[in-house]
């Protein structure tokens, strides 16, 4: 048996779509679960789970802490079965996605991270610039290129991931302090799992033929919201990075000096860009002097905190 974990905050359109893409599921042989933790919903979300009670094996919880790592916590304790499977409440599977699971799970003894495919779902025609961008960091797609067999931890993502329960059952669980809580925080909430167990020697399996589409909105094609997601992800990285790459680096009031260096560097390329009309490089530039700024105010809450 496995066991699929959701959480959800004030989505309730967007979860009733998934929840009836969840029912043309095709399942398992070893039997399935799905665990939705409501992470504080103040619009219809109760009504939606309960029109679904009888529709799905579903069980719902509640999670009053905000923030998404909270609610997968809360998640963990109603598992059942040796296999725990992590979606999100704006993803629709393909029907034979647990199967696949269930069947990499089954011919991987050694492997505990299982990782499947993640493809668009454009809620409008995306503009030209979006071929310009990394797909993982800006949208959370997997790279389609990549054959089934190990995979990099950081590149198993959260829409899309299945981990044995064992693991849980030992005690780990997701840091409540990265990933969605607020409009503002540090991305990676899957990233800084999935890496702390490679480093406990679980290893990581890719399944590109368990597929999942990611809703795309409208809002998250324009060019504001994805520059703002590069702060978001800088943040991220340097929280994942800070102990092995960043610490002893020299630093300027918590901030490592090489952040400034770089970000003159990207200020240099966006005005030369705009000089020439380069559409393409002054965006992509752009993007990267985001990231960069993302670790500087990192380095700084961070350091706030190391010193409280």
């Amino acid at each position: 048996m496995l066991t699929v974990v959701v959480a959800t905050r004030n989505r309730a359109a967007i979860l009733r779509e998934t929840l009836e893409a969840f029912r043309h599921l095709q399942e398992p042989a070893s039997g399935w679960k799905l665990v939705i933790v409501d992470n504080g919903s103040t619009d219809e979300t109760p009504a939606v789970l309960a029109s679904f009670s009888n529709r799905l094996p579903l069980q719902a919880a509640y999670e009053p802490t905000g923030g998404k790592n909270s609610a997968l916590n809360t998640g963990l304790g109603f598992v059942e079965g040796d296999l725990t499977v992590f979606t999100d409440d704006d993803t629709f599977p393909q029907t034979r996605w647990l199967v696949e699971l269930r069947k990499a799970a089954d011919a991987q003894p050694a492997y505990s991270i299982f990782g499947g495919a993640i493809v668009p779902r454009w809620e409008v025609p995306p503009p030209l610039w979006v071929q310009w961008l990394e797909q993982a960091p800006v949208y959370t797609l997997t790279d389609p290129t990549v054959n089934e067999g190990p995979i990099r931890p950081f590149l198993v993502f959260g829409p899309n991931m299945a981990i044995r329960s064992a693991v849980f059952q030992s005690g780990v669980r997701f840091e409540p302090s990265i990933g969605p809580q607020n409009a503002s925080y540090a991305m990676g909430s899957e990233t800084e799992l999935t890496t702390r167990l490679n480093e406990q020697g679980h290893k990581s399996w890719y399944v590109p033929s368990a597929v999942v589409e990611h809703f795309i909105r409208d809002y998250q094609l324009r060019e504001s919201w994805v520059l703002n997601r590069a702060i978001r992800y800088g943040r991220g990285r340097f929280r994942l990075d800070y102990m092995q790459v960043y610490r002893r680096y020299p630093s300027w009031f918590g901030v490592p000096r090489t952040f400034f260096r770089q970000i003159f560097e990207q200020e240099k390329t966006i005005i030369k860009a705009w000089l020439r009309s380069d559409q393409r490089e002054l965006f992509c530039a752009t993007w990267r002097r985001n990231f960069l700024w993302g670790h500087v105010v990192e380095a700084r809450l961070s350091g706030r905190r190391r010193g409280a």
